[in-house]
């Protein structure tokens, strides 16, 4: 491996020279800075990463807590989309990501153990359990963290505009004619009572009635769960015209409950997921769906993680960001006529 010293020896200088001129030193002439960063690149010379983070207390890593209770890990479409636009916007500012869990060994280390071991700079906290302890030991620390999908006045974070994604979901629904609307909501979480709170809340000021069967609890991303449910509420003497989904994930396991009792989308029934991912696009009928801008989410988080690492002052608006959502029509709503 190519040192210092090779260099140095080639250029006829001293190490402390060729150090600072490839640390941009402003006590060396700019002559000497080319040269030596000729030579370095000429010998193939790379910097020693863990020595260049002793002298400089940088180490320009990020580490991601992704705990997925799905067990689906990164190939969850959402997930993965969003934090595939955070590495990209991380990158392009020289830093490297590492993705913290907990480490078991003789003695276990915890996130935060974790996140010191590994020294780095700040944390991005997605799909995980934003009330358990070892996260919260994460966020209360002196690390700079932004989290993705979860809201309090104290965190820094990013989050799609659940509400207006709601919004628009109803009040298509209804300008398409339906008003026996049905709803499966996702895990309790943040999210999901932002969600069921707006449904609600919509619902009233169409004027349109909330049936209790037509709401049921189901899971993110679970299709065989939403499969079931939607069964359930199909059986019903008048069931609903269309129902809302959790997720889109979900909604292809409602298709199939339908599909199964040999009724057409959407001459039947209706449906309508959330998230926007690509595979519902693909399908045929095209599904109805929220699109969360991934790449922006990812992106956003990036940019208030690094300010946040920068010591820079961030306004109390920009603490919380709400990325704004956009409808997508489909074609698995029909148009009721009365």
């Amino acid at each position: 491996m190519v040192s210092i010293k090779d260099i140095a020896r080639r250029c006829g200088v001293s190490s402390a020279t060729v150090s600072k001129a490839l640390n941009d030193c402003s006590d060396i002439s700019a002559r000497t800075k080319k040269k030596v960063r000729a030579v370095a690149d000429e010998l193939g010379y790379f910097p020693n990463s863990s020595a260049k983070a002793l002298k400089t207390n940088k180490t320009n890593t990020i580490g991601v807590i992704y705990n997925n209770r799905l067990g689906n890990g990164l190939k969850h479409p959402y997930f993965s989309a969003v934090i595939q636009g955070f590495k990209e916007a991380v990158e392009e500012k020289g830093y490297d990501i590492i993705f913290i869990g907990e480490i078991k060994d003789e003695k276990p280390l915890t996130y935060y153990e974790h996140c010191r071991h590994r020294n780095v700079e700040g944390v991005l906290v997605a799909c995980a359990d934003f009330y358990d302890s070892q996260i919260g030991e994460v966020l209360r620390s002196d690390l700079p963290s932004v989290v993705i999908d979860f809201f309090s006045r104290r965190e820094h974070s990013v989050c799609s505009d659940n509400r207006q994604g709601m919004r628009d979901i109803l009040e298509y629904v209804y300008e398409m004619g339906h008003r026996k609307i049905g709803y499966i909501y996702g895990d309790t979480s943040l999210i999901t009572t932002v969600r069921l709170d707006t449904f609600t809340e919509t619902m009233k000021q169409l004027g349109v009635p909330l049936v209790l069967d037509y709401i049921k609890q189901g899971k993110y991303s679970e299709a065989e769960r939403s499969e079931e449910l939607v069964s359930e509420m199909l059986s019903l003497y008048e069931p609903p015209t269309c129902i809302l989904m959790p997720d889109d994930i979900s909604a292809f396991g409602g298709i199939k409950a339908a599909r199964k009792l040999g009724l057409r989308i959407p001459e039947d029934i209706s449906f309508v997921g959330f998230d926007g991912v690509m595979m519902g696009q693909i399908i045929e009928p095209k599904l109805t769906t929220v699109l969360q801008n991934t790449t922006e989410l990812g992106r956003r988080a990036a940019d208030l993680l690094l300010s946040r690492i920068k010591g820079e002052e961030i306004s109390e608006l920009k603490k919380h960001t709400l990325i704004e959502t956009s409808l997508i029509k489909g074609q698995t709503v029909a148009r009721l006529t009365t």
